[in-house]
């Protein structure tokens, strides 16, 4: 069984202020990134990213960027580890998994955004893992059309 998911979301606005909105570092810190976000989403670039709800920053490897169409990332799959809060991000993982956003617009004005993410090893902390991102992604898009339809931060004091 291969592990993977993906989650979609539609954003009433237009592709490219959907795309601005995640590889901006700037906005993707408002709304999502919730310890903030340093580099902007380019191809070839490892950027950080930082949780309140995940102790330490950790680096995100920035494999693929098409402006307004498709964000390709990669970062260290999580099995279940525990966080190692000294040295940032889990401890255990020596592989990564990949997350491909796509972005299309759509005839009526608005943006679909579709989020996947595979490539975990078969066994129970990896499924386990794959669960929490999967909860992790589709609570990003939520976030991301609250953010960029109506300003509104859903994360704002939700972890500290």
């Amino acid at each position: 069984m291969e592990l993977k998911f993906r989650v979609a979301a539609r954003i009433a606005k237009p592709v490219h202020t959907v795309f601005e909105a995640v590889a901006d570092p700037r906005q993707l810190s408002h709304y999502f990134t919730t310890g903030g976000a340093e580099g902007r989403l380019e191809t070839g670039a490892t950027v950080t990213w930082d949780f309140h709800d995940f102790p330490g920053a950790f680096p995100v490897h920035v494999i693929e960027v098409v402006p307004d169409e498709r964000i390709v990332l990669e970062w260290q799959a999580n099995e279940g580890e525990a966080p190692n809060v000294e040295g940032g991000g889990m401890t255990g993982s020596d592989y990564r998994t990949r997350v491909t956003m796509a972005f299309k617009g759509l005839d009526d004005g608005r943006t679909l955004v579709e989020i996947a993410e595979e490539g975990w090893r078969e066994n129970q902390g990896a499924l386990d893992a794959s669960y929490g991102n999967c909860q992790g992604w589709s609570q990003m898009l939520c976030a991301l059309k609250a953010w960029v339809e109506h300003g509104i931060n859903l994360r704002d004091g939700m972890y500290v």
